[in-house]
C-alpha cells in the first residue's frame, strides 16, 4: 500500500489535479483536515470508503489509522489544503511513516497565494516592481520560527509577502512593515480563497486592520504584502516577448530576418 499526501489546493474542488482527483476516487481510506478542506473534494471517494476528519485527532491517532490500512494492505488518501509542501504538517508524519516502513508519496496542489493571486487578477511578479515572493507565517501559538527568519529581515528585502497565520497579529504587521514598505503600501487579505464565502479585503497598512476588523475575520486568512498589488501601470515589459531580446526559441538571426 502507499500514504498519498494530497494538495487538495485552496478549496475550490475544480482545482484537484488529475492526479490528486484520481487518487481519491480510488483510495478505500481517506483521512482529511476537515477544518481546511471542502467535504465536496473527498465526496468522490469510493462509497465504501473510510472516510474521516482529521481536525480533532492527534498525530498518534491518524497515524495509527494509517498503520491500521497498512496492516490491512489499503491505499491512503491523506488530503490537506493548498500544498502539502508549505506548512502541511507533512514532515512528522513522513517521519513515523518511515520509521515503521511504510511506503508513501507526494501530490502537489495549487498553494493558496497562487489562487489569492488569479482570484486578484493579477501577477504577482512585475518586472522592476517585485521580482521576489517571499513566504512565511507569524508564529501566534505555532511552533517558534528559526532565528534569523523575522518578519523584520524580509521586510528590508522589499519583495511581496505572502503571510501565512497572521491575521490576527495584524498591528505588529504594521509596525514591523511600514518603516520598510510605508503606510501607503497595498495590502490584500484573502480569506477562505477558492470557497463559496472567499473574501479578498483591500487596503494598505495603515487601514487594511480596521477592514479586517468589520469583517470580523479571525482566522483562514492570508496576508499579501508588496508594491506590485497595487495599481501598478507604469513599469517596464518584461524581456520575455521582446524582439530586441533573442533567445535559443527566438534566435538572433530569425529576428533579423522578419525585421
Amino acid at each position: 500500500m502507499t500514504v498519498y499526501f494530497i494538495g487538495a489546493g485552496p478549496g475550490d474542488p475544480e482545482l484537484l489535479t488529475l492526479k490528486a482527483a484520481r487518487l481519491i476516487a480510488s483510495c478505500p481510506v481517506c483521512l482529511y483536515a476537515g477544518s481546511l478542506v471542502p467535504p465536496e473534494v473527498v465526496a468522490r471517494a469510493p462509497g465504501a470508503a473510510r472516510v474521516l476528519d482529521t481536525a480533532s485527532m492527534t498525530l498518534d491517532e491518524t497515524h495509527a489509522e494509517i498503520v491500521a490500512a497498512h496492516t490491512a494492505r489499503q491505499d491512503v488518501a491523506r488530503v490537506h489544503s493548498g500544498d502539502p509542501s508549505l506548512y502541511g504538517a507533512i514532515a512528522e508524519q513522513i517521519r513515523r511513516l518511515k520509521a515503521d516502513g511504510i511506503p508513501c508519496e507526494i501530490v502537489p496542489g495549487v498553494p493558496a497565494y497562487a489562487a489569492a493571486a488569479a482570484a486578484l487578477g493579477q501577477e504577482l511578479t512585475v518586472p522592476e516592481i517585485a521580482q521576489s515572493i517571499i513566504l512565511t507565517r507569524m508564529s501566534m501559538k505555532s511552533t517558534a520560527m528559526p532565528p534569523g527568519e523575522t518578519l523584520e529581515n524580509f521586510a528590508r528585502t522589499g519583495a511581496t509577502l505572502a503571510i501565512h497565520l497572521g491575521v490576527r497579529a495584524l498591528r505588529e504587521i504594521e509596525r514591523t512593515l511600514s518603516p520598510h514598505y510605508g503606510p501607503d503600501c497595498p495590502v490584500v487579505v484573502a480569506y477562505r480563497v477558492g470557497w463559496p464565502d472567499q473574501m479578498l479585503i483591500r487596503g494598505t497598512l495603515s487601514d487594511i486592520r480596521e477592514k479586517v476588523r468589520a469583517e470580523k475575520i479571525t482566522r483562514t486568512a492570508l496576508i499579501l504584502v508588496g508594491p506590485a498589488l497595487g495599481e501598478v501601470r507604469d513599469f517596464t515589459d518584461s524581456a520575455l516577448y521582446d524582439p530586441m531580446q533573442p533567445h535559443v526559441l527566438r534566435p538572433k538571426a530569425r529576428r533579423a530576418a522578419k525585421a
